[in-house]
């Protein structure tokens, strides 16, 4: 089946963004997750289906990124001759997760006070897929979302003196199996330390 292929190599190779973003706004990750076409070795599909997973730290830059999504299906569509035009569905969408930077401040505190001050850092932004948005950043009230680590500290430990932190598996990953203590500890801690933060006790 030649538009799926052709699509994959094009969409892989194709540069439609801004060449000044890198410098002006943060990343786009476009991810193909799923691929599926036919059942049988020999027998040729009449047709596929492609899901992708879009994930960008700017409103605007979203837009543009799925609107180049759609100008190459169609062109590749039209390109290979085939009957009809595709279908382009959205599926899950979510709002940008923005943590509030009050918030965030005074969440970090609290964990600082709580845990060990070489516990508590701040990650930056992150390209991960998550629905944390629907909440604060839909409703227009402070937010905070934050991450708490689940790797063994001797691979931990291993994996930085070697340089590869980025080769830990993590969430969404078919390797990722956080060790269940203290991971799972010290998650209730965080969230009872942070609910606390809020509600004033001591």
């Amino acid at each position: 089946m030649p538009l799926p292929s052709s699509f994959l190599q094009n969409a892989s190779r194709s540069r439609t963004s801004n060449p000044t973003w890198s410098m002006t706004r943060p990343a786009v990750v476009v991810t193909i997750g799923v691929l599926r076409a036919g059942t049988k070795e020999n027998v040729i599909p009449d047709d596929a289906i492609i899901k992708l997973n879009v994930r960008t730290f700017d409103a605007g830059v979203r837009k543009h990124v799925l609107g180049a999504i759609e100008r190459i299906v169609n062109a590749e569509a039209e390109a290979s001759g085939a009957p009809r035009k595709p279908e382009i569905t959205p599926l899950d969408q979510y709002p940008l997760n923005v943590n509030d930077e009050t918030a965030s401040n005074r969440i970090a505190a609290a964990f600082r006070a709580y845990f060990a001050p070489d516990r508590v850092k701040h990650t930056g932004p992150a390209p991960a897929s998550e629905d944390f948005g629907c909440f604060g950043t839909a409703w227009q009230v402070p937010s905070v979302f934050w991450f708490v680590g689940g790797n063994d500290p001797d691979v931990y430990a291993k994996a930085k003196a070697a340089g590869k932190l980025n080769e830990l598996p993590v969430n969404h990953s078919p390797k990722f199996a956080p060790v269940l203590h203290p991971t799972l500890e010290t998650g209730i801690e965080a969230l009872v330390v942070g609910t606390l933060a809020w509600l004033g006790a001591s």
